[in-house]
């Protein structure tokens, strides 16, 4: 039997380690699945209800393996649904391939059903390569390339293969002028700074009295390093959102997320330091970073022309974060005054029990700190985490307490919403005998995870361990940008854009076979946890939250003051309720 340009384009895949590929099938990609489906023993085909998840998926298979997730989509609608999800691997810098179909080559130009200019398309989210495969003989080439720039540049790359090439037989480029002979594998190499420039970020360093350290995703490997030099600096840790899991939070001076969504103890440390030292970090908010002028600063990064993007720094180190700060590390000297840190674990403390005392106020049913509260010390060890992009996300980021060995992840440079079901889903086909616990709003719920949970149906009982746990928030409102309207723009609730359908949510999970589990009483949502931590299959966990209770910043500013109070004089239509709501926080 001849080898069509699919099984060879399945073939080289395997050959170059990928072992699973997240789409949707369609005519414009009927050979390829053929060839999918005669190399099931070497490839796995999941299959979800909407392109736009496979990307995802593929995103998050790359964030929580280090490999490189493929994704495909037939061509016209399926290859635009992919976009978003694109996106989402595009500005979290992760290595993802998109295969997609396109139409006969002889129709093309022609107006045909489903024609898109796919080249165009994927040109601005695949910007570091995007082709299609015109010949047999360029198949190779093109997906050899693909492959290795996304490992390489970590990011998108896509492969256009028409409908006619996909079943012609595949050939070798002949041995001639003008054909090309690539080959399989990459290997990252070793990037790390001048000598000279060491030295000179050991000097700052060295010289601050006030060190500030904040980590982000590309610090996920350097974990141990990172504790020698805070340990070294007397300095504070704290975290980038996508950096959640680089230290835990068990150490006292950890001082937790940084910005809208962050802590008082970070934003403290960042306003007092007199050095900052960022690591593996595009933390894009550089309001909640020192002033200018403020501090002394080194940047640790792989990409050279992320350095000096966030605030200016003085010493710039261009290289991975483990190998950089292991050759930093001997030329530090141990800080014996200990004021700083003390200060900062004083503060640590403090925060730890505000965030309980805000937990356990009474809220109209359940204050949604208090689901998280309850959960933090009740997560599996070495569990995994995903984050949608809502209120959802303040009280993940705040009130979970992540310990050695989690993993944790969700949007970061798009923050766009329904990441957190596909994320989970991806998680537990990567690591199936680890338990998945996903965190949404109920926005994100009814925009996408609903339909996920039809691919969780489909596909659990696959799983070593079949835990999977979506938390949904049901307080019928999107709720982030509700307050968003009221605190930056001085608008009360848009009712007619802002009010969501109350829906089961954990019915629907019975109704397809999972285990439903709603709650709307606070002293019920501890056992409601255990319950579904213990489930023999995966559980929807219903909480019916407070959507009055705001996500108060590290720091409210007078000009927030002033719109909050332009809200609520304007007529809110919870005025009542979020004024009470707010006191309470804040005085908590």
């Amino acid at each position: 039997m001849k080898e069509t340009v699919s099984d060879f384009l399945v073939r080289r895949l395997s050959e170059w380690g990928v072992k699973r590929i997240f789409g949707l099938p369609g005519d414009g990609i009927n050979g390829i699945m053929g060839a999918i489906n005669r190399a099931s023993d070497k490839l796995e085909f999941i299959q979800v209800r909407h392109e736009e998840m496979s990307a995802f998926m593929a995103c998050a298979h790359a964030k929580f393996t280090g490999e490189v997730g493929i994704c495909l989509a037939t061509s016209g609608p399926g290859a635009i649904h992919l976009l978003n999800g694109l996106y989402d691997a595009k500005l979290d810098h992760q290595p993802v391939v998109a295969i997609v179909g396109q139409q006969k080559r002889t129709a093309l130009g022609g107006s045909y059903q489903q024609e898109v200019d796919l080249v165009s398309l994927f040109k601005d989210v695949a910007h570091e390569y995007v082709h299609i495969v015109t010949t047999p003989g360029q198949a190779r080439h093109v997906l050899d390339r693909a492959m290795r720039i996304a490992k390489a540049e970590h990011n998108v790359c896509c492969v256009i293969v028409p409908n006619d090439i996909q079943d012609m037989e595949f050939v070798k480029p002949p041995h001639e002028h003008g054909t090309i002979y690539s080959g399989v594998g990459y290997r990252p190499p070793q990037v790390i700074p001048e000598v000279e420039d060491l030295q000179r970020a050991a000097d700052v360093l060295n010289d601050g009295s006030k060190v500030a350290i904040l980590v982000g995703a590309g610090a996920l490997n350097a974990t141990s390093e990172i504790l020698q030099v805070a340990d070294l600096l007397g300095a504070g840790i704290a975290k980038a959102l996508l950096g959640k899991t680089v230290v835990p939070d068990d150490l006292p001076y950890v001082t937790g997320t940084i910005g809208m969504l962050g802590t008082k103890p970070s934003y403290s440390m960042m306003t007092e330091c007199d050095t900052l030292l960022m690591i593996g970090s595009s933390f894009p908010y550089s309001e909640f970073l020192p002033e200018e002028g403020q501090a002394r600063g080194v940047q640790i990064d792989i990409d050279g022309r992320m350095m000096s993007m966030r605030y200016p720094m003085e010493v710039n180190l261009v290289g991975n974060s483990e190998d950089t700060l292991k050759l930093l590390i001997p030329l530090l000297k141990r800080k014996e005054d200990r004021t700083w840190r003390n200060r900062i674990e004083s503060n640590v403390d403090e925060w730890w029990k505000k965030i309980e005392a805000r937990a356990m106020e009474p809220a109209n049913p359940i204050n949604p700190q208090r689901v998280f509260y309850e959960l933090s010390p009740r997560l599996p060890d070495n569990c995994i985490l995903t984050g949608d992009s809502g209120s959802s996300t303040f009280w993940y980021a705040r009130d979970i307490r992540i310990r050695k060995g989690m993993m944790a992840s969700l949007s970061g440079g798009l923050a766009t919403m329904g990441s957190a079901v596909p994320y989970a889903i991806a998680a537990k086909f990567a690591h199936p005998d680890r338990v998945v616990i996903a965190v949404t709003g109920d926005g994100a719920m009814q925009m996408n995870g609903m339909n996920e949970l039809i691919t969780v149906v489909k596909y659990w009982r696959h799983w070593s361990d079949p835990r999977l746990v979506v938390l949904v928030l049901n307080n019928r409102d999107l709720n982030l940008v509700t307050w968003e309207q009221r605190a930056t723009e001085g608008d009360p609730k848009f009712d007619a854009a802002q009010d969501l359908p109350d829906v089961p949510y954990a019915s629907y999970a019975k109704l397809i076979g999972l285990h439903g589990i709603r709650v709307d009483r606070p002293e019920n949502i501890a056992s409601a946890w255990d319950c579904a931590l213990a489930a023999d299959r995966p559980v929807v966990l219903e909480a019916c939250t407070d959507p009055n209770v705001p996500p108060l910043p590290p720091h409210v500013t007078f000009k927030q003051v002033r719109a909050y109070t332009s809200a609520i004089m304007q007529g809110d239509s919870d005025s009542r309720e979020i004024f009470r709501e707010t006191v309470k926080q804040i005085f908590a």
